[in-house]
């Protein structure tokens, strides 16, 4: 919607933090104010992501009946509710990171701690609760590090990565893994929005000899390949929001969003 939307970890009439709702002339429109409790979160911590189903979907730190913390929605029209509660020993808990979702439509993240080792996990959920616990973090000297910090990324080659304390070694300060999860390329966007007759920057992989780029089924009025990686292309008369597919000598990607038409 043009909107920008952010959370305060503290803040409200009980301290215990707000999504904000703001317009890019720094107006604020709305709040929302968590209450703690076994019916809502307390401390949100990461960003907020706007799904492909146009909900909103965050993390906090605690709240939820076990009280580890929980994942929230907030719909479009600022109505918000519990969307999973975080146990410790079953997908852990404290200090969810915020969520990432990826090309096969999940929603992907971390936690600072529990699981199997009190040190951390990798999970997903999809858009209708199904909840998957997906990795337990080691301890000590581990390759993959523990307690993991901050939200994952997915790079265009599928893979997401992330950081985490530790190391293979004795005081290690710190690693970056990665998570694979069999998912294939796709291309991305430096703004996923436009008009037609703008140029739109696009990202991937296997971009050299490149043959086409369309917008929601319209061809480019022409493109531009940069590199391997990156190539720019105007957008089409006539295009409509969707998705852009980039075809390549070896596979035709397509964008994890849709490209936005103003």
């Amino acid at each position: 919607d043009g909107n920008l939307y952010a959370v305060a970890r503290t803040g409200g009439p009980v301290d215990d933090g707000q999504i904000l709702k703001l317009s890019t002339n720094g107006q604020l429109l709305a709040t929302y104010n968590f209450t703690g409790g076994a019916a809502s979160g307390a401390i949100p911590i990461g960003p907020v992501t706007q799904a492909s189903d146009g909900n909103f979907y965050g993390t906090a730190q605690l709240g939820g009946p076990p009280g580890y913390g929980v994942i929230y929605k907030m719909t479009q029209k600022g109505e918000v509710t519990i969307f999973h509660s975080f146990s410790f020993a079953n997908g852990g808990g404290y200090c969810p990171w915020g969520l990432t979702q990826g090309n096969d439509g999940y929603l992907y993240g971390s936690t600072l701690q529990g699981g199997t080792n009190r040190t951390g996990t990798l999970y997903r959920i999809n858009l209708s609760g199904q909840y998957q616990h997906l990795y337990d973090f080691g301890t000590g000297q581990s390759s993959t590090g523990f307690s993991p910090v901050g939200p994952l990324l997915q790079a265009t080659s599928g893979l997401f990565y992330g950081v985490a304390s530790g190391g293979p070694v004795l005081n290690d300060p710190g690693v970056v893994f990665s998570l694979n999860m069999g998912l294939g390329p796709f291309v991305a966007f430096v703004q996923a929005v436009g008009k037609a007759g703008q140029t739109a920057e696009i990202l991937g992989q296997g971009f050299t000899g490149t043959t086409s780029v369309s917008f929601n089924g319209v061809p480019a009025t022409s493109f531009a390949v940069s590199s391997n990686t990156y190539l720019t292309a105007v957008i089409p008369a006539g295009a409509n929001t969707g998705p852009v597919v980039v075809t390549t000598p070896t596979q035709s990607l397509t964008s994890n969003v849709s490209f936005r038409i103003r």
